[in-house]
């Protein structure tokens, strides 16, 4: 028997499911302007001016680019929005 392609859901799908099921995913008021406030954001983040190169884990990349896909925007985008948030303040990791 075929596995679904969907199969195994990570926690960030179960939760999405479990929210929806509990109607507690509501949509997004003023969505358009949601949309140009992140892209926005993802514009600021994509200024780059230097390359790294670093290694991650291949099931850490797989996760990031399905999210990245989810959303709809380049997975590189994501990893840099993602360290210009934290640059920036606007995102903590416990350590």
């Amino acid at each position: 028997m075929k596995k679904n392609q969907f199969e195994p859901l990570d926690r960030y799908e179960k939760q999405i499911i479990e929210d929806m099921e509990n109607d507690r995913f509501v949509s997004v008021k003023n969505s358009k302007k949601e949309v140009k406030k992140y892209t926005q954001l993802f514009r600021e983040a994509s200024k780059k001016d230097k390359r790294i190169t670093i290694r991650v884990s291949s099931n850490d990349l797989e996760d990031i680019q399905k999210k990245a896909k989810y959303t709809g925007i380049p997975y590189q985008t994501l990893i840099a929005s993602i360290l210009h948030q934290f640059a920036s303040g606007k995102v903590q990791i416990d350590m």
